[in-house]
């Protein structure tokens, strides 16, 4: 199972994806792709668990494996 993921670095790897931008307004922030707006969470006690970094991915449409290769 992968590791707890930082909110900066899902961030900057959205950004490798294609996404653009950091909206701030609501209960979360947001970052774009075209017409799709996907939220950031902003956990307030350390890293993100991997069971809620899946549940973003799948918002987005991005596939693990893809998400996986932005690491390298």
């Amino acid at each position: 199972m992968p590791k707890p993921i930082k909110r900066r670095e899902l961030i900057a790897r959205r950004r490798t994806l294609g996404f653009t931008g950091f909206e701030s307004g609501g209960r979360n922030s947001a970052m774009r792709k075209g017409e799709l707006t996907v939220p950031i969470p902003n956990p307030h006690r350390g890293d993100m668990d991997w069971s809620l970094t899946k549940r973003i991915l799948r918002i987005a449409g991005i596939r693990v494996e893809e998400w996986e290769s932005t690491n390298k």
